[in-house]
């Protein structure tokens, strides 16, 4: 079935209110949309939704079973949550539908589709509404932030049976080898890059660039910047679909942390910076040094001080940190310099460009959280004018960093540094913390219960 593939395009006018997408719909006839939110691993759960139902929702919202908001990635129920559980009955929470976050889905015939978010005391939990919180307070600042993420994703000519049937051992990547860069490898698999390209165009989540990274089968993508609400929503969306274009192609691609031990991690590094209402960036200031204005310098030193507490949004999972140890592109304490590629906080310089690159985050990220966590930290900075340390001139793997720059070392750490927190629950709200912190401790619990392929080889015969 095709639902009006040419009536509508990333290059015409998005949808702004329901009355807006009720006249498309009954233009085109279209008898189902997709809906979706995003739950706190940043996984999109959702439907297919017949029109009319849908456009009574459009207005007044649509009950969604909260389950999704106790359970894990692995759809397991939460053992401590209060947000929602067997104590609560699992009823239904109400979630609102975003009218201007309309796509068409290229990947199944261009079904429109619409991004939901939790609403009422869902909301307090809820992922983009927890980042819509944070650049609410931006606003009551004076400032409009934007944002912009890059993603690292191995490709692999394996299915989601042939993972598993090979216990996610000896899988085949789509080419050998290194190559970074490679203009071979991009035009030997050109078909594939022009028709991702044009997935992500259609979509509405435009890449500025693609690439292949350095190790076999591996790609980095960096989406366009946007307004930090709308440069989340592409990521989230950009990850999923990615998977999904992947395995109609017969391959597979991954965004954890770090998949081997013989290759880097995959990096989901976040480009921010803020705007005052006249769109002038406020973080560049031609008479300061480097070019870092007094507001830029107080959010980098926010975003310094508080890594350390906020790790576990941004490092959310237990392989996160098997990515975060030196000399493999990745942070190991809460740095930051010009230019500076080994430090947590890369700031770049120029008119035009004057940024933060957030560099702390790996490709598991949920955008939404890991996004509020960037720009909460540096807003609170801001507001509390927090000096950052000079900046870091050469291998920060190789220098010594106060003791309360170090990062926690496991996910269960994280989570306890973020109940700690008093910038978390300023920022974000208790009940945000508490749930998020609860499901990051359910996750390392889980891992725990797990034995390994490492301690099989380990001590399976020699022990």
């Amino acid at each position: 079935m095709q639902y009006g593939m040419n009536s509508w395009n990333h290059q015409m006018t998005k949808p702004t209110c329901a009355d807006d997408v009720e006249k498309l719909l009954a233009m085109e006839d279209i008898p189902y949309v997709k809906v979706g939110v995003f739950d706190v691993d940043g996984i999109l759960r959702g439907k297919h939704m017949h029109r009319d139902k849908f456009l009574s929702a459009l207005k007044n919202g649509f009950g969604f079973c909260d389950v999704v908001l106790g359970w894990d990635s692995n759809d397991q129920l939460y053992d401590c949550a209060r947000f929602t559980g067997w104590h609560t009955a699992y009823p239904d929470v109400r979630v609102q539908i975003v009218p201007d976050s309309m796509r068409r889905l290229s990947t199944e015939n261009d079904i429109p589709f619409f991004l939901g978010e939790f609403a009422d005391k869902g909301e307090e939990v809820c992922p983009r509404g927890t980042l819509r919180r944070v650049l609410n307070k931006a606003q009551r600042m004076g400032f409009r932030a934007t944002a912009g993420f890059e993603f690292e994703f191995f490709l692999f000519e394996e299915t989601s049976h042939s993972v598993r049937d090979k216990g996610f051992r000896d899988l085949k990547p789509i080419t050998p080898g290194f190559f970074g860069y490679s203009l071979l490898r991009s035009g030997l698999h050109s078909e594939y890059h022009e028709e991702f390209l044009n997935m992500c165009l259609s979509m509405d989540m435009p890449l500025e660039g693609l690439h292949t990274e350095t190790g076999p089968g591996v790609m980095e993508a960096a989406l366009q910047k946007s307004g930090a609400l709308e440069a989340a929503d592409r990521a989230a969306l950009f990850k999923t679909f990615t998977k999904i274009f992947a395995q109609k192609k017969g391959w597979m691609a991954t965004f954890m942390a770090k998949w081997s031990n013989d290759w880097p991690g995959q990096s989901g590094h976040i480009h921010m910076s803020l705007e005052d209402e006249a769109g002038k960036n406020i973080f560049f200031d031609r008479q300061s040094e480097h070019t870092m204005s007094e507001a830029q310098r107080w959010f980098v030193g926010g975003q310094q001080a508080l890594i350390p507490e906020l790790l576990a949004m941004v490092a959310p999972t237990v392989n996160s940190y098997r990515r975060l140890v030196p000399g493999f592109w990745a942070p190991t304490e809460a740095s930051w310099g010009i230019e500076n590629r080994t430090c947590a906080l890369r700031v770049i310089s120029g008119e035009k460009a004057q940024r933060v690159e957030y560099r702390i985050a790996a490709a598991d990220i949920n955008p939404y959280i890991a996004l509020a966590a960037a720009l909460g930290s540096g807003l609170w900075g801001i507001e509390n004018k927090v000096e950052p340390l000079p900046p870091t001139v050469g291998n920060a793997y190789e220098q010594t960093f106060p003791s309360d720059l170090a990062l926690p070392q496991t996910l269960t750490e994280a989570s306890g540094r973020l109940r700690a927190s008093s910038a978390a629950v300023d920022l974000f709200g208790a009940a945000f913390v508490e749930h998020y912190a609860q499901s990051r401790e359910w996750e390392e619990r889980e891992f725990r219960k797990a034995v390994t392929n490492w301690e099989l080889d380990r001590y399976f015969e020699i022990i």
